[in-house]
């Protein structure tokens, strides 16, 4: 198997994965087809929505066709000249119980049809399913998985690990790890479905993350029954480079119309807020005066183009470094995805491990739920690690100015050449920027991305401000810095004086003097600006005091 990565941000990838039947893109879709209620053809899927890849179920086509499928091969007999990936029949042992076949059996079926990724016949956890019945599918799963393996007579086509345990973490990661040492070409998360149409979708955080965690990142990874497009781009995020989906068909079936931030049912619906083939052609009157199945295919097609239609936003997404703000978008469509995103705040150590460190395009910041962002934490670790030059003996503390990288601003050029002006070694100045999103940026690292290639909305939240006044308080105790003098330039509303209070307290704890510097009128007006430069001109000869201080360097040597 090759599987070449393109592109990737958060842990979702653009990828390349080559098959005997050629090479697809990830992220990738398969939608399910079923031969015998499919509303959509194969071949119209592929000449239509020029779709790469499908699942079909391969215990329903052996026991309803089997023969003409061994003959024909899969491919012929769907009429699909891409790649087809077989499951196994899980799906029916977690609805019935059992399946009348065997593992081994089902292996040799796919191999005889020619499938270009199978499935092995495992066994599904399920939801909510009691420990010890969880142990007995796991286990039995990695039993069928290695009889399976032994008994494969091709090596030309892709086998899929499923990983079982459903909300039992431990057993997820037990699972995942048994898996990986074995020699499938993927992995996939099984159980999800149930999770899913709960809208656990915290809960989905947790099973998908504890997999990713415990398999090669090299491998793809496969989500069983996705569903919805609104989830996708979650799914993606977290490590998922494939996955599958018969809700485009389901829905359609059930009058429910697709859209990437939820499900309509046809009867509450009197526009199309859609620009597809069929919502450009048809109203929603329109498709319910239809005939049932006429109905249905119109609102399968409709479903479809909606799901590929995000694939492709995610896939921009990705290539733009802004993947997190569409999980922030989509997180909006419902509480549960909301709840989804907070969860990922409990992963995202793992998150900035694997993240790329640097895009082409900056950031936007708009609430807390944004500070799991890989970038802010990894600023975060940065900057406990950073030690400035020794030389500085006050440091200071500004509010965001009007432009970045905030060196090159006007507001600091002027402090710059105030201090200058008063004969005051600003080499002995540590300029420190405290902003939402990474609330203490030392100016010397504001060039480092995204340290100004970013924007955020102002006010910041509560948690928000919350998070930059402890940035603050952490820098000053970390005392990396080595400074002595710590002067403050801030506003008088409540932020400002929850932040003076704890640089106070932080400063005291530690011995250091602390001048403030509180706000006349405007933040950066003559006035503020004049009382905040003899502040720093006091704290600078103060820590000077027998010492030559009139050997300093200017502006132009410190930047």
């Amino acid at each position: 198997m090759a599987f070449e990565v393109a592109d990737k941000d958060l842990l979702g990838r653009i990828g390349r994965l080559k098959t005997k039947r050629g090479v697809v893109e990830t992220p990738l879709l398969l939608p399910v087809v079923n031969p015998l209620v499919q509303p959509i053809s194969p071949r119209e899927m592929e000449r239509e929505f020029d779709c790469q890849a499908l699942v079909a179920n391969a215990y329903l086509l052996k026991k309803d066709f089997g023969e003409e499928v061994k003959t024909l091969g899969v491919h012929n007999f769907l009429g699909f000249d891409r790649v087809v990936m077989t499951d196994s029949g899980a799906y029916q042992i977690l609805v019935y119980g059992d399946v009348e076949v065997e593992p081994l059996e089902i292996a040799e079926f796919e191999e005889e049809v020619d499938t270009d990724i199978a499935v092995i016949l495992d066994v599904p956890t399920g939801w909510n399913t009691a420990r010890e019945k969880a142990l007995y599918t796991v286990e039995e799963t990695l039993r069928r998985a290695r009889s399976t393996l032994d008994s494969l007579n091709r090596k030309d086509i892709l086998w899929v690990g499923p990983i079982q345990g459903g909300n039992h973490l431990d057993l997820v990661a037990y699972s995942a790890k048994q898996i990986e040492e074995m020699s499938f070409q993927l992995c996939a998360l099984g159980s999800p479905t149930q999770v899913m149409e709960r809208y656990l979708f915290n809960v989905l955080v947790d099973m998908v993350m504890t997999a990713k965690k415990n398999i090669s990142l090299g491998k793809p990874l496969h989500l069983f029954g996705a569903g919805h497009p609104f989830m996708f781009s979650f799914a993606v995020a977290m490590g998922c480079d494939m996955f599958d989906s018969a809700a485009y068909s389901l829905y359609a079936r059930q009058d429910k119309y697709m859209t990437d931030y939820g499900t309509i049912r046809l009867e509450n619906l009197r526009y199309f807020p859609c620009s597809c083939v069929v919502c450009s052609k048809f109203t929603p009157r329109d498709l319910w005066e239809m005939p049932p199945k006429e109905r249905e295919k119109l609102l399968a097609s409709h479903n479809l183009s909606v799901c590929f239609a995000e694939i492709r936003l995610i896939k921009q997404a990705i290539l733009e470094g802004r993947l997190w703000e569409l999980l922030e978008l989509r997180a909006r469509s419902h509480p549960s995805l909301l709840n989804a995103l907070k969860r990922l705040h409990e992963h995202k150590q793992f998150l900035e491990a694997h993240s790329p460190s640097s895009k082409d395009r900056g950031i936007f910041f708009f609430d807390s739920t944004g500070l799991a962002r890989p970038s802010i934490l990894r600023h975060q670790i940065k900057l406990r690690k950073w030690h400035p030059p020794a030389e500085y003996h006050v440091l200071l503390f500004l509010p965001p100015p009007t432009s970045k990288p905030f060196h090159k601003s006007r507001e600091i050029k002027r402090i710059l050449k105030s201090l200058d002006e008063g004969l005051v070694d600003v080499s002995k100045v540590h300029f420190c920027v405290y902003t939402a999103p990474f609330g203490v940026i030392p100016i010397e690292l504001d060039e480092v991305y995204p340290l100004s290639q970013f924007e955020a909305s102002f006010p910041p939240d509560l948690e928000t401000s919350d998070f930059v006044i402890s940035e603050v308080r952490a820098y000053i105790l970390n005392d990396n810095h080595g400074c002595k003098t710590v002067v403050l330039h801030w506003e008088e509303d409540d932020f400002g004086i929850r932040l003076a209070r704890e640089c106070e307290d932080a400063c005291s704890r530690i011995g250091l003097d602390f001048l403030s510097s509180k706000v006349r009128g405007k933040t950066w007006s003559k006035g503020s600006v004049e009382s905040l430069v003899l502040q720093v001109c006091f704290a600078v000869r103060k820590s000077m005091k027998g010492k030559n201080r009139f050997l300093k360097k200017t502006s132009e040597e410190m930047f």
